[in-house]
């Protein structure tokens, strides 16, 4: 069974990774698979605050980290897969690809204010992944 989160660093994202870690341990041969999106956007301008591309890496890993430990203290086998650009399209283009069995998303992330204006990105995932989706609130 191939299950996925996808993480933004966000506190939802955080209880979005337990669930989908405890979802893993009842199924020995799960895989789980931690999603970050680097929003092309951001990216470029958190490259240019950082100057290096080091900090920006260590921005990255300061996000997946937290769910790889967690993941690892539970037994459960997971990999990070990073991808760039809009997050809610790139976790639809790789859900469907991946053909993962089962997705788990946050129901809130750490854009607020962009969620309000155009929709959230889970809702928008929600509606075009071809597996069943676990949002947590």
């Amino acid at each position: 069974m191939k299950i996925a989160v996808a993480i933004d660093g966000s506190e939802n994202a955080l209880r979005a990774a337990r669930h989908a870690i405890t979802l893993a341990q009842h199924f020995p041969e799960a895989q789980l698979e931690v999603i970050y999106v680097a929003d092309f956007n951001k990216a470029k301008d958190e490259r240019l605050l950082s100057q290096s591309e080091e900090s920006l890496l260590l921005k990255r890993k300061q996000k997946t980290d937290p769910v790889l430990e967690l993941a690892n203290g539970a037994g459960v086998k997971a990999k990070v897969t990073v991808l760039k650009g809009n997050p809610s399209q790139e976790i639809i283009k790789y859900v469907n690809a991946e053909a993962v069995d089962q997705l788990v998303i946050g129901s809130r992330g750490l854009n607020t204010f962009q969620e309000m204006m155009l929709g959230s990105v889970s809702h928008k995932v929600m509606k075009h992944v071809d597996c069943p989706v676990t949002v947590v609130k």
